[in-house]
């Protein structure tokens, strides 16, 4: 005879990316000659539901190194940048009220294009979020529900075996 049960667990109801390349300008305390290296770090990010679309806000720092003076000195300036973006993510359910939001950093904030502007540095950065929607799931599952007898087992005694046993293997030292 076999009968159903469900399981309840957490699943992903949802998943979605996006890539985004945005414009960023810093203004430095020189004039800028060269730009001699640009980097993102200290990327941060958080998702919340937004009339069931994933609203994500995060910052990152960008340092550029440059040279100035006639490329006679060089110096690093940082600066940080705050975003906000709107993801609609497709969703097995249909309200995103009762889900979690798990936002991932697919492609890490790179710039891609850096030059520099009448003295301001402007800069491309591209980066690739990825959002997962994580919900209650039911499982059904189908069981067997025969109790099968558990096999006795037993043990062999092997009468040379008993034979064999020193008695006298552990002595009480009286002394």
């Amino acid at each position: 005879m076999s009968s159903y049960k469900e399981i309840v667990t957490k699943a992903i109801v949802g998943k979605g990316k996006k890539t985004s390349k945005n414009s960023f300008s810093i203004q430095t305390e020189e004039i800028p000659n060269t730009v001699l290296g640009c980097w993102v770090i200290n990327h941060r990010f958080e998702g919340v539901n937004n009339n069931n679309q994933v609203h994500i806000n995060g910052s990152f720092d960008v340092n550029v190194w440059y040279s100035y003076e006639g490329d006679s000195k060089t110096t690093v300036s940082t600066k940080r940048f705050n975003y906000s973006e709107d993801m609609s993510v497709r969703s097995k359910e249909s309200s995103l009220s009762n889900t979690e939001i798990i936002v991932r950093s697919l492609k890490q904030p790179t710039v891609t294009d850096v030059k520099i502007k009448d003295g301001l540095v402007e800069l491309i950065v591209e980066k690739e979020l990825g959002v997962e929607l994580l919900g209650d799931s039911k499982v059904k599952v189908m069981t067997e529900e025969t109790l099968e007898d558990w096999d006795e087992i037993e043990e062999e005694i092997d009468e040379e075996e008993i034979d064999e046993v020193n008695e006298e293997y552990i002595k009480e030292d009286n002394a």
